[in-house]
């Protein structure tokens, strides 16, 4: 089909080379003669006038939207009436059955923005921003949700992002504490090597500020670690607006937080701890690195290289991150920190502690020496229960270890084995409950000195040949070390191997199963013994008569 450009060209050429009337080009070319002079008035067709839809069922309503539209101009921003509540409103108040929602709609998209122009409010716009190489920063946090250790639990992401280059930093906590606001900071500022020199960008958050002080600018009330953090590492901070007017000052942390969201945590990743997931998240931030931000020409990583020779050194001492705490420890050898509960060793009973509170793990200490340390507990009233701290006492009380909470924890976290489990069972079949008990809690002490895989192949190897003794198993435990063990990162060296030897208690395999031992002893092939050695010991040697000697008698010679 002829397009009308074409058209009015061909009218034009054929005015031009034939020179024909406007009469006998509108019979040429099929047109009436108002298109023809259009033609020739000028090269390009007139636009086409938009259709002008009427809603004359809408005009008796019109004055009641734009009053609910001018109510909205002194209304919160999350109060204010959408289309759907203005076509239901209208619906219940005023009878208006016949209009369709569309209508309404269309009607409140076009009218709105003229309102707020008859009010005197400008449209919001955006100027573009520049932001010189390792001066600016922002830091926000996000809420996240995993399946952690199969349970789904909410956490929270921590994002820190160079407004230059976009490098970005993220890791994910059980909490958005202030624990977790300076420990994301300190692990940002390794990563990338420096500290931005002008200034770090940030909503107000309570991590950092304790009171914004309005009708004064930017004033704030800051919390007074958080201040000596911002001291130790040298920057300054730069915090926005309070709510939705401020947003934008931040718009690149903003969108990063989504964007890392939708990319790497859609699905909501399935991890058994969240060390294990930021490992992952560690890897995912380098893989950003080959990413364009919008229509820039440079990768993330090529922008980073140079903007991390820009960046201020960071001081040499590393700032603590945790909240420091002192609890008293209870009778059941628990400290309560933050609604959770923590196990220490059984001889600080009653003691005050500290305990270093941070994002993702909790570290007690009895002076400066570190006594306990445990991952940080998300529950609610949860516990973190180490089986070590109960055995000085469960050798006094061997009864309370099969109800214990402790080995209850240690078997959910994989520590209490099957092969304790086993080892457990013979102990007690040979020396009843409580000597089986005790024999177990001396196999568990061994775990302070030696590697779980040397004590769980010593403990195998004790079983195998009937012997349940915690000596039995350190032998064999020390014996699978010698021969390369766990230790991964030694060399195994092959070694030239006579018969197998194992330490055997044939006491402790009597016990258990006589028969057995009996039935299973190997052929003795020893000569049987003689006692014809001994037997020369009762014939006594022949004895030699003495020669005799010529008898002298007393008297006198004569």
């Amino acid at each position: 089909m002829e397009s009308r450009v074409e058209l009015f060209a061909r009218i034009r050429r054929d005015a031009r080379v034939d020179g024909l009337s406007i009469r006998e080009l509108a019979r040429r070319h099929g047109v009436g003669r108002p298109t023809v002079r259009q033609a020739l008035a000028q090269a390009e067709p007139p636009s086409r006038k938009p259709r002008v839809r009427t809603a004359p069922r809408l005009d008796v309503f019109k004055s009641a939207i734009d009053e609910m539209l001018r109510e909205d101009l002194d209304a919160p921003r999350k109060q204010r009436h959408t289309a759907r509540r203005v076509f239901a409103r209208l619906a219940e108040e005023h009878g208006a059955a016949e209009l369709s929602y569309s209508t309404v709609r269309d009607y409140v998209r076009r009218r709105r923005p003229e309102i707020d122009l008859e009010a005197g409010r400008l449209p919001e716009v955006f100027i573009p921003q520049e932001h010189a190489p390792g001066a600016e920063a922002e830091v926000d946090f996000g809420e996240v949700w995993v399946v952690l250790a199969g349970v789904k639990t909410k956490c929270h992401m921590f994002a820190f992002r160079l407004s230059h280059s976009g490098k970005a930093i993220h890791r994910i906590y059980p909490t958005q504490a202030q624990e977790a606001f300076l420990e994301g900071h300190i692990d940002a500022f390794e990563d990338i090597g420096g500290i931005p020199t002008r200034h770090i960008r940030y909503d107000n958050l309570t991590d950092a500020v304790v009171k914004v002080i309005y009708g004064t600018g930017r004033q704030r009330t800051e919390n007074q670690r958080w201040l000596l953090f911002r001291s130790h590492y040298g920057f300054d901070a730069f915090y926005c607006h309070p709510g939705i007017e401020g947003a934008h000052e931040k718009g690149g942390i903003e969108g990063d937080v989504g964007r890392f969201r939708r990319t790497h945590l859609s699905p909501m990743p399935v991890v058994d701890s969240l060390a294990e997931l930021n490992v992952k998240i560690r890897q995912w931030d380098l893989d950003d690195e080959d990413r364009r931000i919008g229509d820039r020409i440079r990768t993330v990583a090529q922008d980073f290289a140079l903007e991390r020779e820009l960046l201020a050194p960071i001081t040499p001492e590393r700032f603590e991150p945790g909240l420091s705490l002192t609890p008293r420890v209870s009778r059941s050898s628990l400290v309560r920190v933050r609604m959770a509960s923590y196990s220490v060793p059984a001889r600080f009973i009653g003691r005050p502690v500290r305990v270093s509170l941070r994002a993702s793990e909790v570290i007690i200490f009895d002076g400066r020496t570190e006594i306990a340390r445990h991952p940080r507990v998300v529950a609610l009233h949860g516990q973190s229960v180490n089986l070590d701290h109960y055995l000085e006492v469960l050798l006094r009380k061997p009864g309370a270890l099969p109800g214990s909470t402790a080995l209850a924890h240690a078997r959910a976290s994989g520590v209490f084995t099957a092969a304790h489990e086993a080892f457990w069972a013979a102990a007690r079949k040979t020396d009843g409950d409580a000597g089986g008990t005790r024999a177990l809690i001396d196999v568990l002490l061994l775990h302070r000195s030696m590697d779980a895989e040397n004590i769980v192949a010593g403990i195998t190897a004790a079983l195998t040949v009937g012997a349940v003794t915690a000596d039995v198993v350190a032998v064999e435990a020390r014996r699978h070390e010698a021969l390369g063990g766990s230790r991964l990162a030694r060399p195994r060296v092959e070694q030239a191997r006579g018969p197998e030897r194992r330490v055997v208690s044939l006491t402790q395999r009597r016990l258990a199963d006589p028969a057995a031992v009996i039935a299973g002893l190997p052929a003795d092939t020893r000569p049987l013994p003689s006692v014809a050695a001994y037997d020369q010991l009762l014939r006594l040697p022949e004895r030699t008569t003495p020669e005799t000697a010529p008898t002298v008698q007393k008297g006198t010679g004569s």
